[in-house]
């Protein structure tokens, strides 16, 4: 069946389409030029059979990560979504290297949801592994850091939140300040007056403070 539904990836292929989509990512990646609702219907049959499985392929994930073409990744990561619920503990070093590989935002982001599943289901992974990649010189794992709780609303754990962000809030990285922006605008939507009084208690990074006090001013 997977080989079946990555045929059918390639048949339906548009290189003109590529070449702009290749563009847009500053040609990092190689495209098949498939639009995202192609794609959705391309893979539909195949992740409501894989809902119905007992566990995550690892080896097929990793085989999708090695292709060229980015939409493979993209079918990794709806997979990934698709059996969230059956992620372990120990699929975090998994995770991680996805996360340092073939790295841009268009998949960190889509993992920073998916850790955060996983750190919900396991919590002690946010002491070891949360806070530890809030640390690390690579700075899409620490996207990740400060990333993963942005679904979390009202179970938002605002002492690491602010533990992570704090420690990285000199730091001059487009890709870090983006992301604290916004999670503090995400949660702003849960808790005003939390955001406003760090904010307005922190030494931020410009684009930081405007995008977290998009929803507060």
């Amino acid at each position: 069946m997977y080989d079946k539904l990555m045929e059918a990836f390639y048949q339906n292929s548009n290189p003109e389409r590529a070449s702009g989509m290749a563009a847009y990512m500053k040609n990092q990646f190689s495209f098949l030029g498939l639009t995202k609702p192609e794609r959705v219907a391309l893979q539909r049959a195949f992740l409501n059979q894989a809902k119905k499985t007992a566990a995550v392929d690892w080896a097929f994930i990793m085989r999708l990560w090695g292709l060229p073409e980015r939409e493979f990744q993209y079918l990794a990561l709806d997979y990934l979504l698709a059996l969230s619920n059956r992620l372990q503990k120990e699929d975090i070093d998994k995770l991680e290297v996805l996360i340092t590989h073939k790295s841009w935002w268009d998949t960190v982001d889509n993992l920073a949801i998916i850790t955060g599943i996983l750190c919900a289901a396991y919590p002690e992974l946010v002491a070891s592994h949360m806070i530890k990649w809030s640390e690390d010189p690579n700075i899409w794992l620490v996207r990740i850091s400060v990333l993963f709780q942005l679904k979390y609303k009202k179970e938002t754990n605002t002492e690491v939140l602010s533990r992570i962000i704090r420690k990285n809030s000199d730091t001059k990285e487009f890709f870090i300040n983006k992301a604290i922006g916004w999670a503090l605008r995400e949660y702003s939507k849960t808790n005003k007056e939390w955001v406003k009084a760090f904010i307005e208690d922190s030494r931020l990074h410009p684009l930081s403070v405007r995008e977290g006090s998009k929803y507060i001013n």
